[in-house]
């Protein structure tokens, strides 16, 4: 009998394959099929996970992939011994890294390794996708001792040093 699992296939189409993805071109390929509306995908602000311990996760364009579009840009990368929740729980494995673009401020590209870094992710997915600049997420509102708090404090160290801030920084 054959081994069916050592047989190469090839998906039909060339884009992410995740589960969400899949679901959202589906529900897509039905929309334009039965209605005059055609819809593209738009996968600048796919947020991915690779479930690891810490987790590994990332959205938008990293720096390689700026440069080579030409983007100017900037890299603010927070470890996580500076976010108050990552010491009150004794896991400081890791770092929050922006991505930002120097001439507009907005956040491009954003990785993640921490133990929820995929919970982190998806906030600056959202951010990415609706154009948020660094100087807003700096200046939102984060619970004080929440993992998320640390990505106000990674937004704020494109300008100040963050060792030097008191808590709840501003």
């Amino acid at each position: 009998m054959k081994n069916i699992f050592k047989k190469k296939t090839k998906d039909v189409t060339i884009t992410p394959v995740f589960v969400y993805t899949a679901a959202t071109e589906g529900n897509s390929a039905v929309n334009n099929a039965f209605s005059l509306s055609k819809q593209s995908m738009d996968y600048a602000s796919l947020p991915w996970v690779v479930f690891t311990d810490p987790q590994i996760a990332g959205a938008g364009i990293d720096e390689i992939e700026a440069e080579k579009k030409g983007i100017p840009f900037e890299v603010s990368k927070l470890d996580l011994v500076h976010v108050p929740r990552a010491l009150a729980a004794q896991d400081t494995r890791g770092f929050i890294k922006l991505i930002r673009n120097t001439e507009t401020d907005k956040l491009i590209g954003a990785r993640v390794i921490a133990p929820e870094g995929g919970e982190l992710i998806q906030q600056l997915s959202m951010a990415i996708k609706f154009g948020i600049t660094v100087k807003d997420l700096a200046e939102s509102f984060y619970p004080y001792l929440t993992l998320g708090e640390g990505i106000k404090l990674a937004a704020i160290t494109f300008g100040k040093d963050v060792s030097k801030l008191s808590c709840c920084a501003s």
